[in-house]
């Protein structure tokens, strides 16, 4: 709902207009002629080249596809960023409203109870020399004196009233000083969010007209491989799904390992079961920036939903913050040590603290569940490992 309120408010400030170039160029490939594969199927040499040339091209298509996919899970990350920004500062701003509006009644009312103080005083002054009444009715003397001692006492609570006024309008003037400021920085805020979500949006846009692209020479590319090999083109695409899920179970002998940081528990395996069924229940669902449910997810909106529904605070709408609270809770697990459940990052920083661009939930058996990108559905996949952080989180282990 934040999300959706900020999304308005952009696009009624008109921040959302206007498209950026934020995609890499891709050199386009040479493909083979219908005439070409033809005349290679002639000549057993010509055909080899001809298919090592092919399965280059596909080779190529899915690591261009890859890449626009780390660009628009980079860019969501920072847009769901920059929009707890702005809820942050949207807050600060309406609570120094409220201070404001109290303050300023604070300050007025000091200043009429001053008035009716000194009012009140002018008023009561009707013996003119105290000295002259002491020394011509010495009888009433202690009553004249306990007056003076009243009058002094009045003079000093006046002096203190007046003071606490001067603070209250000072401290009004500096609330509302205050209140300008910041209603300054939530407008570059926004501004901010907005630059960020029209990124994040063409990132998105660049990955699914890729993948639809990439579809479909996939398609006429499987085709000509099926020629020239005389086999099915349904059989050879399953051949290279399978050689590339190959290549990816190969990967877990290089799987990262790190020292262990600290002594972290064992899951509770009630409250993993319980996220990994909610996100299974997904499985199809569309990817959609900033998606947090019920139909539509992005990476760490279904993780925060999931370990929501088992009743666990992972942190906000963000694959950064999911880490830093994992981080600061101790519930972090050298990845060789990974258990079912357990979340997994990505990030091109070697830095602790730095930003993570995606997260998924490990099933074990080196499997996860993801909402991977916007040309993709929420999904089961093997893990992949090349910018794996080295560190799990534990989100259901006991805090230390």
């Amino acid at each position: 709902m934040r999300k959706k309120a900020l999304l308005a408010s952009l696009a009624g400030a008109g921040l959302l207009a206007g498209t950026l170039l934020i995609t890499p160029a891709f050199a386009v490939p040479d493909y083979p002629s219908a005439a070409e594969v033809a005349a290679a199927k002639r000549d057993v040499q010509e055909k080899q080249k001809m298919i090592e040339r092919i399965e280059g091209l596909l080779d190529q298509l899915e690591e261009e596809a890859q890449a626009l996919e780390i660009i628009a899970l980079k860019k969501n990350e920072e847009y769901n960023q920059a929009v707890d920004r702005t809820s942050e500062m949207r807050a600060k701003v309406d609570s120094l409203e409220d201070k404001v509006t109290q303050s300023s009644q604070e300050a007025e009312t000091a200043r009429i109870q001053l008035g009716q103080i000194v009012a009140q005083m002018v008023r009561e002054r009707s013996v003119s020399n105290t000295t002259l009444e002491l020394l011509f009715n010495p009888e009433d003397a202690e009553d004249i004196l306990f007056r003076m001692s009243m009058q002094e006492i009045i003079a000093q609570r006046t002096e203190a009233i007046y003071q606490a006024s001067l603070d209250k309008q000072a401290q009004a003037e500096a609330l509302a000083l205050e209140l300008e400021q910041s209603q300054l920085e939530l407008e570059e805020i926004e501004a901010e969010a907005g630059r960020l979500y029209q990124e994040a949006q063409d990132a998105a846009d660049a990955v699914i007209k890729k993948v639809a692209q990439t579809e479909r020479e996939r398609s006429t590319m499987m085709e000509q491989l099926a020629d020239l090999k005389d086999t099915a083109e349904d059989l050879e695409r399953q051949r290279r799904e399978g050689l590339e899920a190959e290549r990816r179970q190969n990967l877990i002998k290089t799987a990262p390992t790190a020292p262990e940081l600290y002594t972290v528990g064992e899951p509770d395996w009630a409250k993993v079961e319980t996220a990994i069924a909610f996100a299974s229940e997904q499985l199809g669902e569309r990817y959609v920036l900033g998606g947090a449910g019920p139909n539509v997810w992005d990476c760490s909106g279904i993780t925060m939903k999931s370990y929501a529904a088992a009743g666990v605070y992972i942190g906000w709408h963000s694959a950064t913050a999911q880490y830093n609270v994992l981080a600061s809770q101790k519930k972090l697990v050298p990845f060789q040590q990974i258990q079912r459940g357990d979340l997994i990052w990505w990030s091109q920083e070697s830095a602790f603290s730095g930003d993570k661009y995606h997260v998924a939930i490990y099933l074990g058996d080196g499997m996860m569940l993801e909402a991977p990108n916007p040309a993709r559905t929420v999904r089961i996949v093997p893990v992949r490992y090349g910018e794996i952080w080295p560190y799990a989180g534990r989100p259901t282990a006991s805090s230390n």
